[in-house]
């Protein structure tokens, strides 16, 4: 998986689609590639901005001004028009982004508590079952991260001190799913063939049913 992090990158959108999405009228999006997109929104769509421009009245002794599309986009992102070019900075509306990008999301990974669980069913049952043998989400996160296609779409910064906080959007969950399988049961036949507190006959029931599903019992 690849980090898209919104200390460093900047969203560049092609200004035509820009001011046409604004004088729609209606409810548009920008993804991370900086395309227009209209809810409903697919699944695994990561989004930098959503929002809609509402005109006002038109009065005959006050002519109407240009919308200034930074003012469409809010206080909490820097823009550029540069040309047929909208250049876009999305780091400050962070939080906001969350709530935005979460309902389509992998996992969550931006509170102190870590990944939590998985909104796919099959990954999030397999992460569960691991747990047992004391495979914990830190450990499959960053199984995923280091061999599964998708992006974390995240805030990182070194200084002045180390801050993170992301959302991981796994674009095959078929393939997640066979990766952490394999990665889960060599750790758990490791640990009945090593481990004092995991021999087969000591096993608690839970742990049993885990060391089945893997197909170690």
């Amino acid at each position: 998986m690849k980090k898209f992090n919104l200390f460093k990158e900047i969203i560049t959108a092609k200004k035509p689609e820009v001011i046409q999405a604004i004088n729609s009228g209606k409810t548009f999006a920008i993804n991370y590639k900086g395309e227009i997109k209209n809810p409903p929104y697919a699944d695994k769509e990561i989004l930098i901005f959503e929002g809609k421009h509402t005109s006002k009245p038109v009065s005959a002794l006050i002519p109407p001004t240009p919308i200034k599309i930074a003012d469409v986009f809010g206080k909490n992102y820097q823009i550029v028009e540069d040309d047929e070019r909208v250049l876009i900075k999305a780091f400050s509306n962070w939080q906001e982004l969350i709530g935005l990008n979460t309902p389509r999301s992998s996992y969550d990974d931006t509170t102190a508590d870590g990944v939590a669980e998985f909104s796919n069913k099959e990954l999030e049952n397999i992460g569960w079952l691991a747990t047992e043998f004391n495979i914990n989400y830190r450990n499959i996160v960053e199984e995923l991260e280091a061999k599964c296609e998708g992006i974390t779409l995240c805030i990182e910064q070194e200084e002045p001190q180390y801050q993170f906080s992301g959302l991981g959007f796994i674009f095959d969950d078929e393939e997640a799913q066979k990766v952490i399988f394999e990665f889960a049961k060599k750790h758990v036949a490791h640990m009945i063939e090593t481990h004092e507190d995991f021999k087969k006959d000591l096993l608690t029931d839970d742990e049993k049913e885990a060391a089945q599903f893997f197909g170690l019992l």
